[in-house]
């Protein structure tokens, strides 16, 4: 398995959560739809800032990130070993988190074959420890393949004048996500009516692979291709 798939985008979302407008996290740094900052290369502000968005757009620009920027560097740190959609997912939902595919040692233990030190050695990126459970899930679906089976994300409001998430609710988004990778012509929604398109992020060190699953015809291809 080489590139992303509803299954693979469902799963990595039910550990985050969505914010259709931009907050500030617990850093203070503003941020917006499933954990998405400046660092991407997607501006935050003043792009979403008191500019909510449709379910869509804020999963399109998610998935067009994951897809542009973190899969190529999952697939580079793990080489020639192929990955199953189980592995995959679970790889992109630990890098998504953590940035540190490249250096994580459980990596570099899985292609070497030995699937009980990267067990371990992938719970060990738990800090702070709140962040063990992700570990595990994340453990479970790479070595057990077992999904959580999600259909659903929690989706927050903003509260002002601090900008930081409140009341959640929980929304299903499965058919979201399917209408996002639809090649087909229904488009779930426009993209922010405010800003242009966005400007890609700075390449990966690795180019990225040819997409052997990928969809062209899909919308956030049509958007940022």
């Amino acid at each position: 398995m080489r590139d992303i798939t509803p299954r693979i985008a469902i799963e990595l979302i039910a550990h985050e959560g969505i914010v259709r407008e931009a907050y500030r996290d617990g850093g203070g740094v503003w941020t917006w739809s499933v954990g998405i900052t400046d660092a991407s290369g997607h501006a935050v502000v003043p792009r979403y800032k008191d500019n909510p968005q449709s379910l869509a757009h804020c999963l399109g620009v998610f998935l067009w990130l994951l897809r542009t920027r973190y899969l190529p560097q999952v697939l580079a740190a793990f080489g020639a070993h192929a990955l199953t959609e189980a592995e995959l997912g679970a790889a992109l939902s630990f890098h998504w988190n953590t940035g540190a595919i490249g250096r994580a040692t459980w990596v570099q233990q899985v292609v070497a074959g030995d699937s009980t030190a990267a067990r371990r050695a992938m719970l060990q990126w738990a800090r702070p420890a709140a962040l063990l459970p992700r570990r595990e899930r994340e453990a479970a679906l790479f070595f057990d393949r077992r999904w959580s089976g999600a259909t659903t994300a929690l989706v927050y409001d903003v509260a002002k004048p601090g900008y930081t998430p409140c009341r959640p609710a929980r929304v299903e988004i499965a058919d979201t996500i399917d209408a996002v990778f639809d090649t087909g012509d229904a488009q779930p929604g426009p993209p922010a009516a405010t800003p242009s398109a966005p400007s890609p992020p700075a390449a990966p060190a690795a180019a990225p692979p040819a997409a052997t699953g990928g969809r062209p015809g899909n919308w956030f291809d049509r958007l940022f291709g």
